[in-house]
């Protein structure tokens, strides 16, 4: 396999995937399925083979262009088309449009005999087994044996799917349920089939967890498997308690948001994305269950079934429970489905006192008591889903799962939820979880009432800093196995050495620290810069190695908090600016000058600051979903933490002979003139943030455990302290020049404003080492004193501090 992302250091692979490599993939069905776990293939640079069927005639199109069905052009239509539609989908698929190359297109008529040559097929045709079946067939006349044959069904009974299959396809079929879309929602379902070999559920574990970045959950092949059957279940009946309490649409996406650790989509738009009448089949199926006792909680709600009728089902047919549509001005608003009427509405703004009551909790777990006491309809509703949630979950044991941690960790993993069923039940109390089911006439499993007489009162516990769950056979607590492979802050309360209200500096063992950004979209304020620089004294003194690094789902860094500046700005106090300033580079400065080495990991939204920590790294570990960029621009300003200076010195060290040095300094100088943030972590490679050094992770789980590995790494290989450089060579006038013009022909041309102009001419002239008459070698420290200088100036000007009041009142910057 092509080393694009690193396998991790800290775990190697299991005894019985020893002999298993896989450098190529052959993904049968193009939909939007198999086109983009196809895609994701390629991202960790296996060779994918992408397949589907032969149109049975020419289109219209086609015909015209005199092309029949022998044309390689019909017959790789289907395909191609699919190929297509996935590199224009928004978000990506692919880590970098580069990677396109790594998926071959064919069709199964002309191309399937090539699997003979693969290492796993996976097949991700339509959800019916007599296509899958024939599917299967025609496999086993090319497929070499011992070769990986997986499903990405998401319902269909691994015993029906190998009915008349060879042994040697049995033992290797497996069932294989990724979760659209498969690059960013992390759960890898793992069904084996009845004759599946172990050691292939091993491997297939195993290598999802490595190798494909995914939460992987064994399964067992009941209908739904598990993420699908909760999900599904909660869903329904959190449409069935709206109804009957009368809440809105609007009211439910809001109760069933991010108050509760949930994605912002909320039920109803979460509904709309994925496809009503996806949501529909799945219920269907599984309200055939004949042993399932609360089977009937999947009969389809009233609203579900008039949009079925309707065929309202969501984005795919532009309406569902919500609707776009342009007002009288042209601007696009959005509608939201009345309940009662049918009728569509304008989104109206949702109130609730129980919400308000839990503003001011940051903390998720805290939350839940607060919501279930609440007296208004949201306190009800809360009280109602949860107690089914809860209730339905203890039911599916041993049925689905034997371990309760697995349904917590599919249903988390598969829709994106921070906590799993068990998880929220823990932070209300199991006891009062309980009386709270009987309060509305039901009663948990007898297992719940088991575990409470023998004195345990949690479904997990944190025992010298390793998670533990509940197992009900044996009514003591595990450890969660493979977790001792993940290094979770959370779990290490014990483990904290110093503290403040924005930051824990943590000891992780082995002689490694962590400071962990506790703030706000974790920016950098007084109590997070404080916490670095402690965090490297305390480094320095008494360990040898130390890791910026965190847990949030939502940023590592969004960047420096703007507040402080923009008061110091409006009262003109610029010697505090100018403090400022001066402090922020010394504190980037320590991460990278000091005589312990210092890595730094980054994950979602690494902005500002955030960045430029990475930057000063001395090494980087960088979750794969990593979004990192040089954003100040966007508020008036230039990057001054050492931003400018740092790519001025990495387009420095690009320069060879002969190169044209002014066109590698404007990619670098339009990244920042234009906030450009990376999509993903290999991009920020390209963009140069990250350097060819620097590790990509891709499951986010090992990210802090790979961070440490490194630090261990630099220091048993020796790290020595480097020293300030004074051999970054810049442009001086001739790039000054050039930028300027651009940046005039820009502005003439009404793409930019007179502010940005501005900014921009300030950014050339740092970039570019000032007003220097021609290319020359200068030191950091004067590339720093420039990017001060220009900051400094900038947070004078009244559109800067317009653009910044914006921000930190409205959440987004101004345009001026």
């Amino acid at each position: 396999m092509e080393a694009t992302l690193e396998k991790p250091k800290s775990e190697g692979r299991s005894p019985q995937t020893k002999n298993r490599t896989i450098r190529r993939v052959a993904v049968l069905g193009s939909g939007i399925m198999g086109s983009r776990i196809a895609a994701h293939f390629a991202n960790i640079g296996v060779d994918v083979l992408l397949l589907d069927i032969v149109p049975k005639e020419p289109n219209e199109l086609e015909q015209a262009k005199g092309l029949t069905t022998a044309s390689p052009l019909v017959r790789n239509r289907i395909v191609t088309d699919a190929f297509q539609s996935m590199l224009k989908a928004s978000p990506a698929s692919l880590y970098s449009p580069k990677f396109a190359d790594r998926i071959k297109l064919g069709n199964f008529d002309d191309n399937l005999k090539e699997i003979a040559s693969f290492d796993w097929v996976i097949e991700v045709v339509v959800e019916r087994l007599d296509i899958k079946r024939s599917v299967y067939e025609r496999v086993e006349q090319f497929r070499k044996p011992g070769t990986l044959i997986t499903s990405n069904t998401s319902g269909i009974p691994m015993h029906l799917l190998t009915e008349g299959r060879s042994e040697d396809f049995r033992r290797n079929f497996c069932g294989t349920h990724f979760f659209n879309p498969p690059r960013y929602l992390r759960l890898l379902e793992i069904i084996p089939g009845p004759d599946t070999d172990p050691a292939v559920v091993d491997f297939l574990m195993n290598y999802g967890d490595l190798y494909l970045g995914k939460t992987t959950v064994l399964c067992k092949d009941t209908p739904g498997f598990i993420a699908n059957r909760l999900g599904i279940q909660s869903l329904i009946q959190t449409i069935r308690v709206a109804e009957e309490l009368g809440l809105t649409v609007e009211e439910v996406d809001k109760l069933t948001g991010p108050v509760v650790g949930r994605p912002k989509s909320g039920t109803f738009r979460l509904s709309d994305v994925v496809g009503l009448d996806t949501t529909a089949n799945v219920a269907s199926n599984l309200v055939k269950m004949q042993h399932d006792e609360s089977r009937a909680s999947f009969e389809l709600p009233a609203s579900v079934q008039k949009l079925m009728e309707n065929k309202w089902l969501g984005d795919k047919t532009g309406q569902g429970y919500y609707k776009k549509t342009k007002d009288e001005k042209g601007q696009t608003q959005i509608l939201a489905l009345d309940l009662k009427t049918f009728e569509y509405k304008p989104s109206e703004k949702v109130k609730f006192a129980t919400l308000e009551s839990t503003k001011a909790i940051d903390n998720l777990k805290k939350r839940f008591p607060v919501l279930i006491a609440g007296k208004d309809k949201a306190g009800e509703f809360y009280r109602q889903t949860f107690a089914d949630g809860f209730r339905y979950a203890t039911y599916r044991i041993p049925e689905i799962s034997d371990e309760l941690y697995r349904i917590d960790a599919a249903i988390t993993a598969g829709f994106g939820w921070q906590l799993g069923l068990f998880e929220t039940w823990d932070a209300i109390g199991v006891k009062k979880g309980v009386e709270l089911i009987e309060s509305f006439g039901q009663k948990p499993a007898q297992w719940v009432y088991d575990m409470l007489d023998v004195g345990f009162d949690a479904f997990y516990k944190v025992e010298n800093g390793k998670r533990k769950y509940y197992d009900i056979s044996t009514k003591s607590y595990k450890t969660i196995p493979g977790a001792e492979a993940f290094t979770i802050l959370e779990n290490l309360s014990n483990n904290i050495v110093w503290k403040n209200a924005g930051a824990n500096i943590v000891d992780l063992g082995d002689g490694i620290l962590n400071v962990e950004f506790r703030s706000k979209m974790n920016t950098f304020g007084q109590e997070v810069s404080e916490a670095l620089q402690k965090g490297v004294a305390l480094a320095e003194k008494d360990f040898r190695g130390l890791v910026v690094g965190n847990d949030s789902t939502e940023a590592f860094s969004a960047g420096a908090n703007l507040a402080m500046l923009f008061m110091y700005a409006v009262e003109q106090e610029f010697d505090e600016v100018n403090l400022m300033i001066a402090q922020f580079q010394k504190l980037i400065a320590r991460l990278r000058y000091s005589s312990v080495p210092v890595i730094v990991a980054p994950h979602t939204l690494t902005l500002g600051g955030g960045c430029e920590a990475v930057l000063h790294a001395d090494r980087v570990v960088a979750h794969a979903e990593s979004y990192i960029g040089l954003v100040e621009v966007g508020v008036g300003l230039i990057p001054a933490g050492g931003g400018t200076k740092e790519m001025a010195a990495r387009a420095s060290d690009l320069y060879q002979t002969g190169d044209p040095e002014l066109n590698i300094l404007q990619n670098v100088f339009m990244n920042i003139a234009t906030a450009k943030v990376s999509t993903s972590a290999q991009e920020a490679r390209e963009m140069n943030y990250l350097r060819a050094t620097d590790q990509i992770v891709l499951n986010r789980s090992r990210l802090l455990a790979e961070a440490k590995q490194a630090a261990i790494e630099l220091a048993d290989n020796g790290y020595t302290q480097p020293k300030p450089r004074t051999d970054i060579k810049v442009q001086g006038k001739t790039g000054i020049a050039l930028f300027r013009a651009g940046v005039t022909a820009m502005h003439m041309g009404r793409y930019i404003s007179d502010h940005d102009r501005k900014i921009a001419d300030k950014l050339a002239y740092v970039i570019c080492g000032g007003d220097l008459s021609s290319p020359q070698n200068v030191s950091e420290q004067y590339l720093l004193d420039l990017e001060r200088e220009a900051f400094l100036s900038l947070s004078g000007e009244k559109k800067t501090l317009e653009r910044i009041q914006s921000l930190l009142t409205g959440g987004k910057p101004l345009r001026n």
